[in-house]
């Protein structure tokens, strides 16, 4: 998939059927009048949490991000933004109060660099991770760290431009499929995945999850993880 031509309009009457993912689009960079309705959408413990991050574009990206996760969500369950109720996970995963546990809704969300992702789909676990390309220069000590023997070496035998992409390319769809099962990063060198700068990534560990990965925008990379599913992939631009 590429950056061009993917991301349409959202219909009016948005329908999730049982074999789609819907995978949404999000511009953290928005106007103030826009961040302080999106604002009055969040809860209590949400502003608190938007008020705890030091520069004010963090704040601004994590209310834009919060409050448009919470509009999202809001078209599906045909409710208002600020009635959707959050639970979250041990490490910290929203996901939908027990209130909505009868929607069988599932989603997540993740951002880099002033754009997110939104993955929403019906009754299976997902996750979804996107990480902006950026030069590193330790790329083969994390590389080492992080990921297995195999996949260190596959790395190793790239060029460095190369490199700086297969390396995210791994990074994100290991990610996902962490933030999908609720396990923390330290799980990631646990985490086998099979791909080369022209075949798709494939989880090596287990049969019963598939990996999505796409382009979203320009140096950007993003893997969505589903437990159990061969679906329908759906982009919407928010």
């Amino acid at each position: 998939m590429t950056a061009d031509h993917l991301w349409l309009p959202a219909p009016t009457n948005l329908t999730l059927l049982p074999d789609e993912i819907h995978l949404w689009r999000i511009e953290l960079d928005q106007p103030e009048t826009q961040l302080q309705h999106l604002r009055e959408t969040l809860s209590s413990d949400e502003i608190a949490r938007a008020e705890r991050f030091y520069f004010p574009k963090h704040q601004q990206h994590f209310v834009a991000g919060r409050g448009i996760l919470r509009t999202i969500i809001g078209r599906y369950l045909d409710i208002k933004p600020s009635q959707v109720q959050f639970n979250y996970q041990q490490r910290g995963k929203p996901v939908l109060a027990d209130t909505f546990a009868d929607t069988g809704l599932s989603f997540n969300l993740s951002h880099s660099q002033g754009l997110g992702l939104c993955a929403v789909n019906c009754t299976h676990q997902i996750g979804v991770d996107l990480e902006y390309i950026r030069p590193m220069s330790d790329i083969e000590a994390l590389t080492k760290r992080f990921f297995l023997p195999r996949e260190y070496q596959m790395l190793r035998s790239l060029s460095p431009n190369q490199q700086q992409k297969v390396f995210f390319r791994y990074w994100t769809c290991k990610e996902a499929y962490l933030k999908a099962t609720g396990d923390g990063l330290s799980q990631l060198e646990q985490i086998e995945v099979s791909l080369t700068p022209t075949e798709p990534a494939k989880l090596q560990i287990t049969e019963d999850w598939s990996l999505f990965e796409l382009v979203p925008a320009n140096n950007y990379v993003a893997a969505v993880a589903v437990e159990n599913f061969s679906c329908n992939l759906k982009c919407w631009q928010y």
